[in-house]
């Protein structure tokens, strides 16, 4: 189960909205999008993103700047359509374009239907394993995205079940994103 929601940082306060992001969202840029939509001027605005306590997002969108983001456990990012979306390859410190094989470079010279299984077994195999090497178990991105608005690094790497709740209790908007929930 999923769940993702906008905090918007106005004059008053924060104001929440959920969003359905399969529905609205393919890319970061999309996102970014999304997330601008919903700010008054220039001001913050939050995506938070979570799935059942195996990890979450946040995704920090100032104005115009660069999306910056966190992940708190990319592995288990990886394995989901949200994951995805925030697992960009500057993120993961892959070239862009970087998402596995190069299918130009396989030498295909009739021996791939098992002729010569061994040696070519191992190097199909290296060349496939590079791409998922590239992403770690573990927190990954900007972990001093919430750094100004009170919750540090060490709190956010510390944070597990429940981490939405906590960084909204922090940032003094849990009021508002449990209107969403």
């Amino acid at each position: 189960m999923y769940f993702a929601a906008l905090l918007a940082r106005t004059e008053d306060g924060w104001e929440a909205s959920d969003t359905e992001l399969l529905d609205n969202v393919e890319t970061l840029s999309d996102l970014a999008d999304l997330a601008r939509e919903a700010a008054a001027e220039d001001d913050t605005v939050l995506v938070l993103i979570e799935q059942e306590d195996a990890w979450f997002g946040v995704v920090r969108i100032d104005g115009e700047e660069d999306p910056r983001i966190y992940v708190s456990d990319a592995a288990a990012a990886a394995r989901s359509s949200y994951g995805e979306i925030l697992l960009t390859d500057e993120l993961l410190g892959r070239e862009p374009g970087d998402d596995g094989p190069d299918l130009d470079a396989l030498d295909l010279d009739g021996t791939e239907d098992g002729d010569d299984e061994g040696e070519d077994e191992d190097d199909d195999t290296a060349v496939a394993g590079s791409s998922k090497e590239a992403v770690p178990h573990g927190p990954v991105g900007d972990s001093q995205v919430l750094d100004d608005l009170g919750v540090s690094e060490k709190e956010l790497k510390s944070l597990s079940e429940d981490a939405l709740t906590a960084i909204a209790e922090t940032l003094g908007a849990s009021e508002v994103l449990e209107t969403v929930r």
